[in-house]
C-alpha cells in the first residue's frame, strides 16, 4: 500500500503516523485509521507477543489497543509526544489493566463466604428466646456491679484491662468478681457443671 505521498507504508514517517492520529482524533478519518493500523498493529501484536507468549492474548490485546486509539484519538497531544509513544503508552496500559484482570480471582456465587446462612427454624428461634429470657433473669439475680462488669466484658466487648480502667479496680479484681459473677449465673441457670 502507498501513502499519500506515494511511499511505501513501511518507509512512513513518526511525523506521518502524528498526522494521520490526529485525523483520526479530529475527524474520525477512516482512512487515517486503517494507516495506523495497518502500520501499528503487527508492531503492537509483536509487543504484546514478546510480553504474553499467547498469540491468541497478543491477537486480543492488539485489537484492544486499537479500538482504544480509535475512541480516544482525541486526547492525543502531538506537544508531548509522537503516535509511536502515545500508541505503545495505549498499549502498555491495556497490557496492565490485562494482567490484573487475569490475577483477580473469578467471582463464585457459590463461595460459602458470601451466600448468607440459612434461617434459623422456628422451633430453634423459640428456643434461643428462652434462652434468652433465663439468662436476663438470672442477671437480675446477680449483685449490680457483678453484672455491670459481664455486660461490659461480654455484650460490649470491653477488654479486662479496659474495664480495670474505667472501675478503677485491679485488673485481678476485675478477673476474680467475673469469675464470682459467672459461677453465680450458672448456679442460676442450673448449669453447675
Amino acid at each position: 500500500m502507498k501513502t499519500a505521498k506515494g511511499g511505501r507504508l513501511d518507509e512512513v514517517t513518526s511525523s506521518e503516523m502524528t498526522r494521520c492520529l490526529i485525523r483520526v482524533g479530529e475527524a474520525r478519518d477512516r482512512a487515517a485509521f486503517e494507516a495506523l493500523f495497518r502500520h501499528f498493529g503487527p508492531r503492537v501484536r509483536a509487543y504484546m507477543l514478546k510480553r504474553a507468549f499467547d498469540v491468541a492474548l497478543a491477537d486480543e490485546l492488539m485489537q484492544e489497543t486499537m479500538m482504544t486509539v480509535w475512541r480516544k484519538a482525541g486526547q492525543f497531544d502531538a506537544g508531548r509526544g509522537n503516535a509511536s509513544a502515545w500508541i505503545f503508552t495505549v498499549a502498555r496500559n491495556i497490557r496492565i489493566d490485562s494482567l490484573r484482570r487475569s490475577r483477580r480471582p473469578e467471582f463464585d456465587p457459590e463461595d460459602p463466604a458470601l451466600v448468607p446462612e440459612a434461617p434459623a427454624a422456628p422451633d430453634q428461634n423459640f428456643e434461643d428466646g428462652q434462652d434468652a429470657e433465663r439468662i436476663r433473669v438470672a442477671l437480675a439475680t446477680l449483685p449490680s456491679e457483678q453484672a455491670e462488669l459481664l455486660r461490659m466484658s461480654f455484650f460490649e466487648e470491653i477488654p479486662h484491662s479496659m474495664i480495670a480502667e474505667r472501675m478503677s479496680l485491679p485488673l485481678g479484681t476485675v478477673k476474680s468478681r467475673i469469675r464470682a459473677a459467672f459461677s453465680k449465673l450458672r448456679y442460676a441457670l442450673g448449669d453447675e457443671r
